[in-house]
């Protein structure tokens, strides 16, 4: 039974892994994200799962690296808790189609994301060449996860509007300035990517945008009712953002957050975004995935 005693089949659609003696994450800088500079393993990932009651997972990458996203996917192959991996890939590449086809054929590639608020450039996503990459992606079968800061929605909104025919997954609710408690212009923007059907968005990322000692499910509420208002709970799923929640709050605080925040829902509703939309949107399968309707 998940955090909260909610009855329904759990998808946490957003975490991380990484192995420090593999690779350096470079983003883990400073002493605030001390509790980030080790290695999380899937084992332990499993654990803090299984405690909570989730059923299954999706990876996301954590770095635009090429040797990242077949790592995760084979990763995924040896894992059953595991149904899906948003990996990376250069979008900008004249081989993006292929590359994209040999990453699909060796795992659960589910969609791919890149580090969008870390390009300098607010309009990065509707240059010719992403724009290019996207379509590929689209052709591909996958979905594009949005990494953005809330001043890059209009490109988002811009982007999303050029290629319909991919769906595009907010990630963090597009970062809102929940510790501030000031809504606006974020809520403005990510109304008008909601106004496009092809646009999904997460319910995770939301306690690191709080103030990590003192943020409650009340001071994050105005926000995630903001995202549910405008996408709907069949637009909207859950995501830890395991290991990164862990400077702010454990899983299980995250997922029991998630749950209070939808709690008005109807019993089919609150299905939907604690799993069902994550399954139908990735294309989901396996043992612990909610079937799709």
């Amino acid at each position: 039974m998940p955090a909260g005693g909610v009855a329904a089949v759990i998808v946490d659609a957003h975490h991380h892994v990484w192995d420090l003696a593999v690779r350096a994450q470079d983003w883990i800088a400073g002493p605030e994200l001390e509790p980030l500079r080790r290695t999380f393993t899937v084992e332990e990932l499993q654990r803090e799962a299984a405690a909570a009651g989730v059923d299954a997972t999706v990876l996301v990458q954590t770095v635009t690296v090429a040797r990242e996203t077949p790592e995760f996917l084979e990763l995924a192959a040896s894992s059953p808790l595991i149904a899906g991996v948003v990996g990376w890939t250069d979008l900008t590449s004249r081989d993006v189609g292929e590359n994209l086809a040999r990453l699909a054929g060796t795992g659960p590639l589910v969609g791919i994301r890149h580090q969008v608020q870390a390009e300098p450039d607010p309009r990065w996503l509707v240059r010719p060449e992403a724009l290019r990459g996207l379509q590929a992606v689209a052709s591909a079968g996958l979905v594009y996860d949005l990494v953005v800061l809330p001043h890059q929605l209009p490109a988002a909104v811009e982007v999303a509007a050029a290629v319909p025919e991919l769906t595009f997954v907010l990630d963090h609710l597009g970062k809102p300035p929940i510790a501030a408690g000031e809504p606006e212009p974020w809520a403005r923007d990510v109304r008008a990517l909601a106004e496009l059907p092809n646009t999904v968005c997460k319910l995770s990322g939301m306690v690191t945008e709080a103030d990590w000692r003192t943020w409650t499910v009340e001071a994050l509420r105005p926000f995630a009712d903001t995202v549910l208002e405008a996408f709907g709970p069949d637009r909207l799923m859950f995501g830890s953002d395991w290991p990164v929640c862990l400077v702010a709050a454990s899983y299980a605080d995250v997922l029991k957050a998630a749950v209070e925040l939808t709690a008005s829902l109807g019993p089919d509703e609150q299905a939907a975004v604690l799993g069902g939309t994550a399954a139908r949107v990735y294309g989901l399968s396996g043992e612990g995935v909610p079937e799709q309707r």
